[in-house]
């Protein structure tokens, strides 16, 4: 049974599948998107996640824990540099899967799993967010510009 047993192995051994996870949090950092199968892309997702939180605290210790994960010196300081800065406001949620179809040779499922704050195009055809009007900010808007006037009207009677 398998009660408990969160982690998907991927089919390797503990040790490949460290390294394995490291190459490819490694290359997500550096690239910004990769394309892996949608298995690879979850377990990646859950392994890289925690590693842009920490990041957001930049200190020695924090760099040291990441570097532990990662394991490349390059790809920890484009993670703190670049990448902590742009998703400090960012309350989780820092990767994207999108799946891309079947690979042609095992029809294996594959995805493409990238940063969220890094895709440009994504980013300049979605349209700004605005605000939901609801009935309660109507009412307020619509109280708003009736008081506006009277106020200037009271002064200048005051005036006289």
């Amino acid at each position: 049974m398998r009660h408990n047993k969160a982690i998907n192995h991927l089919g390797r051994q503990s040790g490949h599948r460290k390294a394995m996870l490291a190459n490819m949090a490694s290359s997500l950092i550096m690239h910004k998107r990769i394309n892996t199968t949608v298995a690879k892309a979850k377990a990646l997702k859950s392994y890289v996640e925690p590693l842009i939180t920490k990041s957001k605290e930049d200190t020695t210790h924090s760099r040291r824990i990441v570097f532990s994960y990662l394991k490349d010196k390059n790809a920890v300081k484009e993670l703190f540099s670049a990448i902590a800065p742009k998703v400090a406001n960012r309350p989780g949620g820092y990767t994207r899967v999108l799946h891309t179809g079947f690979r042609q040779g095992d029809a294996a499922e594959m995805a493409l799993i990238e940063l969220v704050d890094f895709n440009e195009a994504a980013l300049a055809s979605a349209p700004k967010a605005e605000k939901k009007a609801t009935r309660r900010s109507r009412a307020k808007k619509a109280e708003a510009p009736a008081e506006a006037p009277e106020a200037p009207a009271q002064e200048e009677k005051a005036a006289e």
